[in-house]
């Protein structure tokens, strides 16, 4: 895998998954800009996932637009289609893990609504 400096790439931060641009690359990781969301990060505790009774049940909000992160090698790979816009892509990857815990409906999945809908209220308050 070849990546170089201005390639398009998706990587995964934290649960979260990204479309983003290579700004830099070092020895482990690449410096990934971020342009879109494709997966809102879960809720909770990630040493203990799914679990709603933990001393801290972490927010994670999404990468913001542009926002830079430092991305392991192993978790980033080429993107090549369209890059989406950023709102439009964090207010579907928002919607799908909405679904996906409104499905699960454990008390973990309930927690982690009540983050989201925080979040959502948060990212697109100016709407």
């Amino acid at each position: 895998m070849d990546i170089k400096v201005g390639d398009i790439v998706t990587g995964i931060y934290k649960t979260g998954k990204y479309i983003g641009e290579v700004t830099e690359i070092r020895e482990n990781h690449y410096l990934v800009r971020v342009k879109a969301v494709l997966k809102h990060p879960m809720q909770g505790d990630l040493h203990q996932p799914k679990q709603a009774d933990v001393p801290f049940f972490h927010e994670r909000k999404a990468l913001s637009f542009n926002e830079q992160a430092n991305i392991p090698k192993k978790m980033v790979h080429h993107y090549n289609g369209e890059i989406p816009d950023y709102e439009t892509s964090l207010k579907e990857a928002s919607a799908a893990l909405k679904k996906e815990l409104e499905e699960d409906g454990s008390d973990w999945a309930l927690r982690s609504l009540e983050n989201l809908n925080r979040l959502e209220r948060e990212y697109f308050k100016a709407l």
